[in-house]
C-alpha cells in the first residue's frame, strides 16, 4: 500500500507541488507539463504482459532505459527543455523508488 501511495504520489502530487512552489508565475502551465511526463509510460504498451505489478520499469521498457534516462538528465541544462526534463526525471524517480520498494 505504501509503495503505491509513494509511487503515484510522486507521479501526480509532486509535479503539482513543484509547479506551484518554484514556478509561481506560470504554475498551471508548468504543472500540466510536469504531469505530462507520464506520457513515457506509453512504452508499457509494447510489453508482454501489458501490466505486471512486480516488474521494474527502469531498465526494462524502452523509454525507461538507462540511455533514455541519461538523455532526460541532460534536458534541464537547456532553457527550452528544462521543464520537460524535470517532468521526465520526476517520472523516473517515482519508478526507481517503486523498484526499490518491490
Amino acid at each position: 500500500m505504501l509503495r503505491h501511495l509513494l509511487h503515484y504520489g510522486i507521479h501526480f502530487l509532486v509535479p503539482i507541488l513543484i509547479a506551484f512552489w518554484f514556478f509561481k508565475d506560470k504554475s498551471i502551465k508548468v504543472a500540466l507539463i510536469l504531469l505530462a511526463g507520464i506520457i513515457i509510460d506509453i512504452d508499457h504498451l509494447w510489453a508482454t504482459p501489458l501490466y505486471d505489478p512486480n516488474r521494474c520499469s527502469v531498465g526494462f521498457h524502452a523509454l525507461h532505459s538507462y540511455w533514455a534516462i541519461a538523455f532526460y538528465c541532460v534536458l534541464p541544462f537547456f532553457k527550452t527543455t528544462r521543464v520537460i526534463g524535470f517532468a521526465l526525471i520526476i517520472h523516473i524517480f517515482a519508478d526507481i523508488l517503486d523498484c526499490l520498494l518491490m
